[in-house]
């Protein structure tokens, strides 16, 4: 059977969102609309307007860029595997 990107996704995105504005501080600016958006969303089904969450994940991941250490490593991970990317 194959793995929709439902199905891969174990957390909520808004306790993705909280976890990563815990775990990083001072975050990059660019990173900040799209962390507020996260944490008004569920599934990565799910659409913020029209704004797809994978297209919201996509751009996060863009703008985490600067984000170093063990639990950027691991929520940068959570993240590109909710979207498929390697």
């Amino acid at each position: 059977m194959p793995k929709t990107l439902a199905s891969v996704q174990n957390r909520p995105l808004y306790e993705i969102a909280a976890d990563i504005q815990k775990n990083y501080p001072k975050m990059y600016f660019g990173a900040v609309p799209y962390v507020d958006t996260l944490k008004k969303l569920d599934k990565i089904t799910d659409y913020y307007h029209a704004d797809s969450a994978v297209t919201l994940v996509h751009y996060l991941i863009g703008n985490l860029m600067y984000w170093r250490g063990p639990e950027a490593k691991r929520i940068k991970a959570e993240l590109k595997a909710l979207v498929g990317m390697k």
